[in-house]
């Protein structure tokens, strides 16, 4: 799954996904947890890519009542078509969600150890999302999802599943509108490869989600934890 991730830059994002970045703030983000908000990139009925803050945890656009509504932050790739909260979103809303890693966590007899992971080369990359939006308010309700797939080599050392990191050239196919055939799925939603990622060990600090600030992501000590 993925339950926290980051996106620690200012600039940039904008010239990186081709989108007019001009009405964003950005903050360096290093703890981003559900119910948070965070630039999304999606494609406008007019085709143009453009960019939104949207609330992480897809709320599906039939929802009467938001009291009893349990937002889904990730959605298993291999079942999207069957689930009525993602079929809809999976023909016309697929989006990309920027970010710069993500944390799983390593059992360690009775404790679960922080692990932060990233693009070896610490490039900006981005999830395979979708997005919905509960009209009928002021303003309109924009949320997402973060899509998850089986785990590479070393993701599996912390995780049966991970989030869909996507090769920077499958993402026009995952934006292109339209529906998309279950073999592309297959192909564009498949795991990332093993020697793209690196992954440490990191502050505990990452366990409160009012903690924020690069000292989550510091190396604690010297153990490298990938392959």
């Amino acid at each position: 799954m993925c339950g926290r991730f980051t996106l620690a830059l200012t600039i940039g994002l904008g010239e990186r996904f081709g989108v007019d970045d001009s009405g964003l703030s950005l903050t360096p983000r290093y703890n981003i947890a559900p119910s948070q908000q965070v630039p999304v990139i999606y494609v406008t009925p007019t085709g143009t890519r453009a960019v939104r803050e949207m609330t992480w945890g897809l709320v599906p656009s039939w929802t009467r009542d938001l009291t009893g509504a349990r937002p889904l932050i990730n959605a298993r790739a291999d079942s999207l078509a069957d689930r009525p909260s993602f079929r809809g979103p999976l023909a016309r809303h697929r989006c990309l969600v920027p970010a710069t890693g993500f944390y799983e966590w390593q059992k360690s007899g009775t404790q679960k150890i922080p692990v932060y992971i990233r693009r070896k080369d610490q490039a900006v990359f981005a999830f395979a999302g979708l997005y919905d939006i509960l009209k009928g308010r002021d303003p309109p309700l924009w949320t997402f999802t973060i899509i998850t797939t089986d785990p590479n080599t070393l993701v599996s050392q912390y995780h049966d599943r991970m989030p869909v990191v996507l090769n920077p050239g499958d993402e026009q196919r995952w934006l292109a509108p339209g529906p998309i055939g279950a073999r592309e799925l297959s192909s564009i939603l498949a795991p990332c490869p093993d020697d793209i990622l690196e992954a440490f060990p990191v502050s505990k600090g990452v366990n409160d989600p009012s903690q924020d600030g690069p000292h989550l992501i510091r190396r604690v000590g010297d153990r490298t934890l990938d392959q």
